[in-house]
């Protein structure tokens, strides 16, 4: 029997589900093709980083946010010791979500959302412990990687969403060094993000999102990646189009 396992081997959908949640597949977020494709097939995660690639509503972050909470962490980010809530907006994935977990595993886990990490920031302040940063006082760049020194500290399941919102080149090198280590050291994350700086560490299983749904490839075959490229040759090919 294999021990040496990741916190999450597989994402499992309970399909008879929805009724019973009072859910229809007819409507969002089901009827997106990445998450009607994980209804219909489940999915397996790598036990490193796995990196969810695609535009703007394509489900990469409804995905990420659905895993975390089904793995029992905050939906407003944090961990699953701390519950928070400003505004409840996650959707109802979850609910018919299962995580297949690595036998012998701990439960520690932490989910950086980049859109309501003021509001943790908050709750983390008002829940402090002696020696903890005080967010708030930091730059927005400053304090992701704060958190990033303290919570991402340990073996565990990490998810990200859109992380490098808040940093600059040289930050997300010093992300992709840090979720290196985490692998490293027995860690696992999953993260949604635009960054083609981000999606290219080394080793990591690439998700493209899209109309397509779900398909595995490359850093080389990311349509992100040929967009910017070809961008940062000749901008002008791209913005004449919306420049006038």
């Amino acid at each position: 029997m294999d021990f040496d396992q990741p916190p999450v081997v597989r994402v499992v959908a309970d399909r008879g589900g929805l009724p019973r949640h009072g859910l229809r597949d007819d409507e969002w977020p089901f009827t997106v093709p990445a998450i009607a494709q994980v209804l219909r097939e489940d999915l397996d995660l790598s036990p490193g980083v796995t990196f969810l690639v695609g535009e703007n509503g394509s489900g990469k972050s409804t995905l990420v946010e659905a895993i975390a909470v089904a793995y029992g962490l905050s939906p407003e980010g944090g961990t699953r010791h701390g519950q928070h809530s400003t505004r409840a907006t996650e959707s109802p994935l979850h609910r018919v979500l299962r995580l297949q977990r690595g036998i012998g595993t701990g439960r520690w886990g932490f989910f950086l959302r980049a859109e309501t990490m003021h509001g943790w920031f908050t709750f983390a302040e008002q829940h402090a412990s002696s020696g903890d940063p005080v967010f708030h006082e930091m730059s927005h760049g400053e304090s992701f990687l704060a958190v990033l020194r303290s919570r991402f500290d340990s073996p565990g399941f990490y998810c990200l969403d859109e992380p490098e919102a808040a940093l600059s080149f040289s930050s997300t090198l010093g992300l992709m060094s840090r979720l290196q280590d985490l692998v490293d050291d027995g860690g696992q994350v999953l993260c949604a993000t635009h960054s083609p700086v981000l999606a290219s560490l080394p080793g990591a299983s690439i998700l493209e999102v899209g109309d397509w749904g779900l398909r595995r490839t490359t850093w080389e075959e990311l349509e992100l990646v040929q967009h910017w490229r070809r961008y940062l040759d000749d901008p002008q090919r791209y913005l004449r189009h919306f420049l006038g």
